[in-house]
């Protein structure tokens, strides 16, 4: 556990003050490999029953509280802050802030960086704790840095396919502190600004240009190919994350109109084995997780469609005003149901 600060004592802290005699412990999949000594732990300080929930979770969108209500007291969610939902049990969530040397990586991005003066400073959940030591890094070297809360988030953090934090910011350029390419993507769709990779884990900055571009033709080829498609399924999660059924019935309606036919189908967990049933439908779209018909595209014999993308094959929308699809919330902690 040396690489992440899982802030056990605090966590055994609350459980007590809340005297909770059954605990949850969810992780996402990185984290997995810690579980059990930290279920171990928590058990040996405490007087509580621990489960450890073992099914895939690919977020704070993916809490298991309905699942769990009823059968312990507590969810402790280790590696994401709290989406604006109102979860029908307790839920502690535990930021494992990681303990590598981001220092390194911020100053190798400063090259990169030359030519923009005012940069966006952008990072996910396991490095806000020092936010604030990479906008000093930048400003000792003269750049100008932005940060901004966003609706559920805190100030410079993307959360799952939350990217409210870094809109309409007056930057030139984008720094992305973190690992993989998911949300530099986000951004750089959504902002069509230059965006650079400062990974502290492969320890190398890159910018997301060449993947975008990538991403972006095999995303067109998926458009091209569902254009051709009579028969659609529409596909909802029943996860409260990522839970938007008025935007399937809005969608089916849009389909309907274009005179091709739909359907709705609900699911915990989305896979390309429980979509093979479906021999008869020509393409989905996903209304879930938008990293499904991103990130997984390749693993589905059908074409996997975000809804924006479905504008673009039903001609509501021009390719040229392609958005990554997100899923948002209003000030009541609902899910915003329109595209």
């Amino acid at each position: 556990m040396l690489n992440y600060d899982f802030n056990i004592e605090g966590v055994i802290g609350k459980i007590k003050k809340l005297n909770a005699a059954k605990i949850a412990l969810q992780f996402p999949e990185g984290l997995k490999v810690h579980a059990t000594s930290i279920a171990d732990e928590i058990e040996s300080k405490t007087n509580s029953k621990v489960i450890i929930l073992g099914d895939a979770c690919y977020g704070a969108c993916d809490i298991a509280d309905q699942e769990m209500m009823n059968l312990v007291d507590i969810i402790v969610h280790f590696g994401h802050t709290p989406l604006p939902l109102n979860y029908k049990i307790p839920v502690i969530f535990v930021e494992a802030y990681s303990r590598i040397n981001i220092e390194d990586s911020i100053k190798k991005s400063l090259k990169n960086l030359d030519g923009y003066n005012n940069i966006g400073l952008v990072t996910t959940t396991q490095h806000l704790n020092v936010l604030k030591k990479m906008k000093t890094i930048l400003e000792k070297k003269g750049k100008k840095v932005f940060l901004k809360k966003g609706i559920g988030t805190s100030e410079g953090q993307v959360l799952g396919c939350n990217f409210s934090a870094i809109k309409n910011l007056p930057v030139d350029a984008y720094l992305f502190v973190g690992s993989g390419n998911f949300h530099p993507l986000g951004i750089k769709l959504f902002t069509k600004k230059p965006v650079i990779i400062a990974d502290p884990y492969m320890g190398d900055v890159r910018s997301i240009d060449e993947f975008s571009d990538k991403i972006l033709r095999v995303r067109f080829a998926k458009i091209v190919k569902a254009s051709e498609a009579n028969n659609f399924g529409i596909v909802v999660s029943s996860k409260e994350g990522q839970f938007r059924l008025e935007l399937a019935y809005h969608l089916k309606e849009m389909i309907q109109k274009s005179g091709k036919k739909a359907v709705i189908i609900m699911m915990n967990s989305i896979n390309p084995t429980l979509l093979m049933a479906y021999r008869e439908l020509d393409a989905f779209v996903i209304t879930a997780c938008p990293r499904i018909a991103i990130d997984d595209a390749n693993m589905y014999e059908k074409p996997l469609l975000t809804p924006q993308e479905l504008e673009v094959v039903l001609d509501k929308r021009d390719w040229s005003n392609y958005e990554m699809d997100e899923i948002k919330y209003d000030e009541n902690k609902n899910i915003i149901n329109s595209i």
